[in-house]
């Protein structure tokens, strides 16, 4: 039978207690969710915050990523991802579906006094930039190619894009920091040609 592990005061958490909480977990002790919640959930209430504004929403938000967590926790799978990686998914997942029940839908006759975003003209600037940028990577090493893809496309912090290549943290932002300023210049020198 799984003991519980002995719960903490907040101001002692750190997060290498909840790794240690987590790691417990792997011996057959249960989760030290007090643990978890105190140290996570201020960063989980910051997710929401940023994403929707202060108030009370933010709190209930952040009670109801915990309480699906909670109820989910059997099926939490540590090989799979980590525990803040698996929570974090909860809380977008909460996000998207409190913003979708927040939609505010129109009729669809005040379509027509809805000033269009997307114009031919910056579909078509648009697609003449990502083509010149296509053009300005392509000469690019492969590596590098890779590292702008996960960061710019892909979206992706470089502490993961470090353990995805196999690169360190620093070395992954130096590379991309020297990238992306070569590219701005030959996008610059482009841009200064095309206007003599």
């Amino acid at each position: 039978m799984a003991q519980r592990v002995a719960a903490h005061k907040p101001y002692e958490l750190s997060s290498s207690l909840a790794s240690a909480a987590l790691m417990q977990e792997e011996a057959g002790v249960e989760l030290d969710w007090d643990a978890l919640y105190a140290d996570q959930a201020p960063r989980v209430y910051n997710y929401f915050r940023f994403r929707l504004g202060g108030g009370a929403d933010v709190e209930d938000l952040t009670s109801r990523t915990f309480e699906k967590a909670w109820r989910s926790r059997a099926r939490y799978r540590r090989d799979l991802a980590g525990f803040s990686t698996w929570l974090f998914k909860i809380a977008h997942n909460v996000a998207v579906d409190y913003l979708q029940a927040r939609r505010n839908y129109l009729p669809i006759d005040a379509a027509a006094d809805v000033a269009a975003e997307r114009t031919p003209e910056r579909d078509a600037e648009r697609d003449s930039d990502l083509a010149r940028l296509a053009v300005l990577t392509a000469h690019l090493p492969d590596r590098e190619r890779e590292l702008i893809a996960l960061k710019f496309g892909a979206e992706i912090n470089n502490r993961l894009i470090a353990r995805l290549t196999g690169i360190s943290e620093s070395n992954v932002g130096t590379i991309l920091h020297r990238t992306v300023q070569s590219l701005r210049a030959r996008w610059h020198a482009h841009e200064a040609r095309r206007h003599e």
